[in-house]
């Protein structure tokens, strides 16, 4: 590494006045790794994610949007899994040295980590095509961590918000749909700055039998419980929460598929629904029950038609 990327991550990425410092690290940035101490009674929950320009995000996104969506995409996943978001590595490869972009990205990138309360402890930069890789972790207690395939026949299905927003926006950029300014303005919002569902850890950890963050699609996240839980599921088209400008623009399938949305999709057993629902009014959490699980079979009701999604997939880069 030369004595210019050195320069460039104390500059922007090293100060300690903009970076918390997470109690558990022991070394953080400056040394060949960082060192952290696991706290008594509690898992590890590692998770990583590439954003790459013209893929993940449009090229004429700011550089704060990018270090913003960059960070958050990795801590929701952490969510999902009901981790207390604690620590992150990053690796930004740029073209160039650009000190202008830098100075932008490093002041998203440290909004997104103190909103989130999550530390960057070390990293690197390259150069290359734009992209950028973040390693997030997290803590659990010990055995009490969320995964997807939890699902058992019976669980309702629940989502924890509004969906298609960001699908909107990106087809908004793209030049596809006309919005008004109030939506252009939520729309984009939601797809360049989207905020990771911190609020619901405590309930999966308590409830959740089965959960997924969406970032590909409700259809596909969906298919990914199905497919590792063994099950299968019903829902009713009626009961999403679509962004209430979809079906103004005929874009009620940005709801079911166009991902970025970034909201908790998750299963609760029948049993625990009167203490998730209390726990929810009372920590203020709107929850939409959207379907069941079935012992096989991927369904949508859609009033009198009944919609079989079997072959309905989720994003997939390599696909043709």
């Amino acid at each position: 590494m030369s004595e210019s990327e050195f320069s460039l991550i104390e500059k922007y990425f090293s100060s300690p006045s903009r970076n918390l410092k997470h109690p558990c690290t022991l070394l953080g940035i400056g040394d060949d790794a960082a060192v952290m101490k696991l706290p008594a009674g509690h898992q590890l929950v590692v998770t990583m994610d590439t954003l790459v320009a013209g893929r993940h995000f449009p090229r004429q996104t700011s550089p704060y949007d990018i270090a913003y969506k960059s960070l958050a995409v990795n801590v929701s996943d952490l969510v999902a899994m009901a981790a207390t978001p604690s620590f992150f590595l990053l690796s930004i490869t740029l073209p160039e040295a650009d000190e202008n972009f830098l100075a932008e990205f490093s002041a998203g990138l440290f909004a997104a980590a103190n909103a989130f309360s999550i530390a960057l402890v070390g990293g690197d930069t390259c150069k290359g095509d734009l992209s950028i890789s973040i390693q997030a972790s997290g803590f659990v207690l010990d055995d009490s961590y969320v995964s997807r395939s939890g699902a058992a026949v019976g669980d309702r299905l629940f989502v924890s918000g509004e969906l298609g927003a960001a699908a909107l926006g990106l087809a908004s950029v793209q030049g596809r749909v006309q919005l008004s300014p109030e939506q252009q303005q939520f729309c984009l919002d939601a797809l360049n700055r989207p905020y990771p569902r911190l609020d619901m850890i405590d309930l999966l950890r308590r409830y959740a039998s089965a959960a997924i963050d969406l970032s590909d699609g409700l259809l596909g996240d969906l298919g990914h419980i199905l497919a590792s839980s063994q099950v299968g599921a019903i829902i009713d088209k009626q009961k999403i929460p679509a962004y209430h400008a979809l079906p103004l623009h005929n874009c009620f399938e940005y709801a079911l598929s166009g991902g970025d949305d970034y909201q908790i999709l998750f299963s609760v057993a029948a049993d625990k629904l009167e203490a998730m629902n209390a726990l929810a009014t009372e920590q203020n959490l709107e929850l939409f029950e959207i379907g069941v699980i079935t012992e096989s079979g991927f369904f949508m009701l859609d009033q009198h038609t009944t919609i079989d999604l079997a072959n309905r997939r989720g994003f997939d880069h390599f696909a043709t």
